[in-house]
């Protein structure tokens, strides 16, 4: 008996939030991830935000806004935090699974190969596409 292979969606973090304590879902409001979240909503799959200060993150955990981002952390902390991150998604997905990666190459850096060598699959839709790329396609590629 074969098993269902299970989809999931990590959507990056980003520096544009609400000033009060939400669920995370909710505490992010750039364009760019208001579409992200859209789209993965619609796809139904589970979910999860790479977030630079804690990791990997339920939508409907409720979090404080932070100013931390990858895109000025060192290497060695970019690694550790890849690390941390892996960890904490290999709790929720078994080998053969397909994990579709909305984010930048700061999140995905130290992710993407670790995640492949535990027998997962990655997608990433929407690289080496510019900012304005991302948008247009995330809005082709959700329902209105």
């Amino acid at each position: 008996m074969s098993k269902t292979v299970k989809t999931v969606h990590l959507v990056s973090c980003v520096s544009r939030k609400r000033d009060h304590r939400l669920a995370a879902k909710d505490l992010y409001i750039s364009d760019w991830f208001v579409k992200a979240r859209a789209y993965v909503e619609q796809a139904g799959d589970e979910w999860f935000i790479l977030s630079a200060e804690h990791g990997l993150v339920s939508p409907e955990a409720v979090i404080d806004p932070y100013e931390r981002t990858l895109n000025t952390m060192r290497i060695a902390d970019r690694r550790a935090w890849g690390s941390k991150v892996l960890k904490q998604l290999l709790l929720k997905l078994r080998g053969g699974d397909r994990v579709v990666i909305l984010a930048g190459a700061r999140y995905r850096e130290f992710l993407v190969d670790a995640i492949r060598a535990k027998g997962l699959t990655v997608d990433i839709p929407l690289e080496g596409m510019r900012i304005g790329e991302q948008l247009r396609w995330l809005k082709r590629n959700t329902e209105q």
